[in-house]
């Protein structure tokens, strides 16, 4: 391996860290992205590419442990914990569940609301750009529930959106019915974020990796950084495949983060929570628009290419193992709804792990206590969609430049 030093060294070849990458390019910097597997082959990989402005609000609400405790020993519910001794995941519940009140849900959805609105309208300009072709549309997604009084609550949190800027629209479910044919009969009504939209992940992961390597971006794959020490003048990166020497080094491991951080002493209460998706091919009579069954918590996305299920949130820990009876769920909640709820062939099922925080905001910043070393890791479900203003954010703190959004809700030492 040349010893010669790199400017900027990204460790995760996920979404997170090709955004970083594209904007450190654009600022002047040179990278190197050091992935242990393939580029986008982690959670940027299987998940259902909605871009949400719409999931501002966290998943650490008012009600939310009771409903939590209903389920987390379920194996087909929507949230699974899988019985064991962790001591990690059960200090990181009990302080998911002190947040489940009023002032602190207020506070996340404004920060999760600023890095969901800023990313959503760069995103669009990098797509023109740099002609991403990721089978981006920007027709909406709905909300779709058969449970009346869950449709009312939502109808009342809609009001709160509003107030952040985000627009919905509400459909009595016999309206509903009539303009979207896929759905079977039996809806209670419906919301539609029409600012919300989608993509194709994998390829938006793939096209983010072409323009990286266009624009003078290095790439080192099936490369596992395996330990860091930083110092006044840069940091040494030890991996798989001898040291690298950089000005900068920026983690962007995902679910991974935290084993990775614990050699520097810095903190990064992030859980694993596993989510399952399936790819079929394309039935005849397909949803006009991105859909969240909102009764049983399945995102159901199409593509010219091919048409997906996904969702649940699973703690099991990083098993990698397919759960059959995670995916039937997903099936099974998806015919419930939809009159063609699968397509013929099934193309893939995945699993993949999403980067949880218990404040349910991801670590952008730089890493306490460690010089020229940055953290950009943690934003759960939503890194396709955050991914953009992520990036932009990163390199702007990197390269001493005026940040977009104001970067204090996201700093790295609120965990310290």
């Amino acid at each position: 391996m040349s010893q010669t030093p790199d400017d900027i060294l990204i460790l995760g070849g996920g979404a997170i860290g090709l955004a970083t990458a594209l904007s450190l390019l654009e600022a002047g910097r040179g990278v190197r992205i050091i992935d242990a597997g393939a580029i986008g082959h982690g959670a940027s990989h299987g998940n259902c590419g909605t871009i949400t402005p719409s999931h501002a609000p966290p998943l650490a609400a008012p009600g939310v442990v009771a409903q939590a405790l209903r389920w987390m020993f379920t194996p087909d519910a929507p949230l699974y914990l899988k019985p064991r001794v962790d001591p990690a995941l059960w200090q990181w519940l009990w302080r998911f569940s002190r947040r489940c009140n009023r002032r602190d849900w207020s506070a996340s959805t404004q920060a999760r609301a600023a890095l969901l609105d800023d990313s959503r309208q760069r995103l669009v300009d990098w797509i023109a750009r740099y002609q991403l072709a990721c089978e981006f549309h920007e027709e909406g997604l709905d909300y779709v529930f058969r449970n009346r009084r869950l449709f009312e609550r939502y109808v009342n949190e809609c009001e709160t959106l509003a107030g952040l800027g985000i627009a919905s629209e509400i459909f009595s479910g016999s309206d509903y019915e009539r303009q979207e044919p896929a759905m079977l009969p039996g809806v209670a009504g419906a919301i539609r974020f029409p600012d919300d939209a989608r993509l194709r992940p994998d390829r938006y992961v793939a096209e983010l990796a072409r323009v990286v390597g266009e624009r003078g971006g290095q790439f080192e794959t099936d490369c596992r950084a395996t330990g860091l020490q930083a110092d006044a003048q840069g940091v040494s990166v030890q991996t798989s495949r001898g040291q690298r020497r950089a000005r900068e080094v920026v983690i962007a491991l995902g679910a991974w983060t935290p084993a990775f951080a614990r050699q520097l002493g810095v903190r990064t209460p992030i859980q694993p929570g596993k989510g399952y998706s399936i790819t079929y091919s394309r039935p005849p009579l397909m949803p006009r628009r991105p859909l969240v069954l909102k009764d049983v918590s399945v995102c159901v996305t199409g593509w010219d290419s091919g048409f997906r299920l996904g969702s649940t949130m699973e703690f099991s820990g990083y098993n990698d193992e397919l759960n059959a009876t995670r995916l039937s769920a997903l099936e099974r909640g998806a015919r419930q709804f939809l009159r063609e709820p699968v397509g013929a062939v099934v193309e893939e099922r995945w699993c993949g792990w999403r980067p949880m925080t218990y404040d349910d905001l991801p670590l952008l910043g730089p890493a306490p206590r460690q010089p020229h070393v940055w953290l950009a890791a943690g934003h759960g479900m939503l890194g396709i969609s955050m991914s953009a203003a992520t990036g932009q954010l990163m390199a702007d703190l990197i390269t001493g430049q005026t940040p977009a959004i104001n970067p204090t809700p996201y700093r790295p030492e609120r965990f310290a």
